[in-house]
């Protein structure tokens, strides 16, 4: 009698275990349930979240190209928002190495301490939210006459690599480098243009020519176009 009871007991406890394991095992998938449902909301919230600080700005340029030698190009691109930037003082400035293998060509505009390698056209990472723009249509400054058309951010965020054109002034330089050549450009011209979802681009079309693009600093409504003519 006392060997089955003690049998019995084991069993219960058997049971009382098997229990104990289960309701864990619901528990421990359970919590996995209620974090995985936890991530998806805020994945979710994120990504609205970025899409409205970092509207697309991505253009397309138009095919009329002007007989005459100075005249426009209009390009299309929607708003985008610009946030007041301060400004740091040369020394506040990081030194900034970039690895020029990495990209299809680099930026550089000492004044204002840039240097920002971009992607070509058929690059997945040539993104107005990744990287500066190289534009559909632009042409590499290699091609005479041509126009390069680089676009970015401006605005106190991780991609406003735009942040401080604004300091610039007629005469300014800018580099950029391509197949392992250095092209030496003049800041020749600066205008603004209402963000109305289209760019007016106006150059001399007998000059190989830098473009750049960004949202005008204090001013909503409006971009700011910076025209640099090969030196």
């Amino acid at each position: 009698y006392l060997v089955f009871v003690l049998f019995m007991q084991m069993l219960n406890r058997q049971k009382t275990n098997k229990k104990h394991i289960r309701k864990s095992h619901l528990l421990v998938f359970g919590s996995f349930l209620v974090f995985l449902g936890i991530v998806l909301v805020s994945w979710n919230h994120l990504m609205v979240i970025k899409n409205i600080v970092f509207s697309d700005m991505q253009i397309a340029i138009s095919d009329r190209i002007p007989n005459n030698t100075t005249g426009e190009v209009v390009i299309e691109t929607p708003n985008a928002e610009e946030i007041n930037t301060p400004d740091p003082s040369e020394e506040d400035r990081p030194q900034i190495v970039v690895n020029y293998d990495k990209y299809l060509g680099v930026l550089t505009i000492p004044k204002i301490g840039l240097k920002r390698g971009f992607y070509g056209l058929d690059s997945k990472l040539n993104s107005i939210d990744h990287n500066v723009t190289m534009v559909k249509g632009s042409a590499l400054p290699n091609v005479s006459n041509s126009n390069l058309i680089l676009m970015a951010h401006s605005g106190n965020t991780y991609l406003g690599f735009f942040a401080y054109l604004y300091q610039l002034q007629i005469g300014n330089d800018a580099y950029i480098t391509y197949n392992r050549k250095d092209y030496h450009y003049k800041l020749v011209n600066i205008y603004n243009v209402p963000k109305d979802g289209r760019v007016k681009i106006v150059r001399d079309y007998s000059k190989t020519t830098l473009t750049l693009i960004t949202c005008t600093k204090d001013d909503l409504s409006s971009q700011t176009v910076y025209i640099f003519e090969l030196v």
